[in-house]
């Protein structure tokens, strides 16, 4: 069982914003790094794989724009031939290795799922306002009383009529909100959405 759980999602290769929020994952005590999806891509995609690989417990899922670095092409015809070659085989090896999510037992919370946008699937958008009815359907059947994702870039927490609780745990490189900063959340044994300043 995990006692403190950081959620990185969406880092998207800012390299500084990952490290200002690790410093205070270090400060937090937290015990594992669940890294949610859209690692490698952006400025330095390469720097932050590798700081990553300094941290003593990471759990890796893969997201959509992880997805398209693999394949080298997106569906809007994006090349990311430089992305990796930037990344080299062994990187790209680890990260087709990923998963589509990532499950732990937290002290406090208990059984959490942690997927980019849902179990299933990479891509579909869903947001704090999408209706119950719809964003149970996206998700079908979780086995979890938490299910953690990013994906929007908007942090959230909100529960269902079935009681399942959702939180998005926002984005570290690519915020779509404000006061700018890095977004992420800290799991056990509460529920705690972070915002780390760092120089913009």
């Amino acid at each position: 069982m995990a006692r403190r759980v950081a959620a990185l999602y969406d880092v998207e290769g800012n390299l500084q914003a990952l490290d200002a929020v690790l410093a205070e994952v270090e400060r937090e005590g937290a015990d594992v790094v669940v890294c949610g999806g859209d690692l490698v891509v952006g400025p330095s995609p390469d720097q932050v794989f590798d700081r990553l690989t300094e941290v003593r417990d990471v759990r890796y899922l893969r997201g959509n724009a992880d997805r398209m670095v693999l394949h080298g092409t997106d569906e809007h015809g994006t090349d990311w031939r430089a992305t990796r070659e930037r990344l080299g085989e062994a990187r790209l090896a680890a990260v087709a290795s990923w998963p589509l999510t990532v499950e732990l037992e937290i002290e406090g919370i208990g059984r959490t799922l942690f997927c980019h946008a849902i179990p299933s699937a990479d891509q579909p958008i869903f947001t704090r306002s999408t209706p119950d009815e719809d964003l149970a359907e996206l998700l079908g059947e979780v086995d979890a009383r938490l299910v953690v994702v990013g994906h929007t870039h908007v942090q959230f927490d909100r529960r269902l009529p079935s009681g399942l609780r959702v939180v998005n745990a926002g984005s570290v490189g690519i915020p779509f909100e404000r006061p700018p900063g890095a977004y992420w959340a800290l799991l056990g044994p509460e529920v705690e959405l972070r915002r780390t300043d760092y120089d913009v």
